[in-house]
Formats: C-alpha cells, structure tokens, sequence
C-alpha cells in the first residue's frame, strides 16, 4: 500500500484511498518495453481525502471529472520514465497537486462599467476607422 499524500497541514490522502499498479508503458525503453510494467497507474478515492470542506471537495470531483473510472475514482497515470518507481512518484505529485489546487477559492468577480473616458475613446476609434475605410472606397463615377 502506497503512503499517504501530505498536500498541506491540514489536508491529506490517507493510505487507504490510494491504490497504485504497474501497467505497460508506452513510452521509451525499446525491446524491454513489451516485459516490463514501467507506466505507473495511481487511484484515489476522492470520498476519503481528509481535511476538505464541502467547496474544495466540489473544486475537486470538478477537476476530476474527466479522469474518473467507473467505480468514481480519480485515475492518474505517469509513464515519462523508465523507471516504474520515479513514475509512481510522478503520479503522486500530480495528485498532490490536484488537491491544492482544489484548496483554491476562486476570485469572486465583481461587475463593473466602463468609465465615460473609455467610451468616449471607443467611440472616437469607431469613427476613425470608418474613414480610413470609406476612404478606400472607390470614388463614385460620374454617368451623364
């Protein structure tokens, strides 16, 4: 069983959430890439990752939406090395680094309106461009 995932004081990934399997990659490694189970594959059950209230946990099945199994766990998968430990290591980070940014609130946006100047700037470039364009226009024939 892997260990557990420390993303801050307060929030972690227990043990039991994470279970971690060896599959095929296919990345670098030549012939041995056929034998050896290098890509590392790491799921978590999203349900048991301590210290979230109920807006991070939101933000978080959110941003896992895409990469969840069919049991609903969150399935991370890292195969850029040979090496099936460093890969493992990889996919860990990729978790830690899901849930922090979960921790996140977004920024609140406040509506507002544009200032008398920069409508007046809008509409003085309207006019502007109106006629550098009617001066493009051929000028009109004269049918007598």
């Amino acid at each position: 069983m892997p260990d557990p995932i420390d993303v801050s004081t307060t929030v972690r990934v227990p043990a039991a959430a994470l279970e971690a399997r060896g599959v095929r990659s296919g990345g670098p490694g030549g012939q041995n890439v056929n034998k050896v189970a290098s890509k590392a594959e790491l799921l978590v059950d999203l349900a048991l990752v301590e210290g979230l209230d109920e807006g991070a946990q939101a933000r978080l099945a959110a941003l896992a939406e895409s990469r969840r199994d069919a049991e609903g766990r969150l399935r991370v998968t890292a195969g850029e090395s040979r090496d099936y430990h460093r890969n493992l290591e990889t996919a860990r980070e990729k978790v830690r680094a899901l849930v922090a940014k979960a921790l996140v609130v977004p920024k609140r946006r406040r509506p507002t309106r544009p200032t008398a100047g920069s409508r007046e700037r809008r509409i003085d470039a309207k006019k502007r461009d109106a006629k550098v364009k009617k001066a493009r226009a051929a000028p009109p024939r004269g049918d007598d």
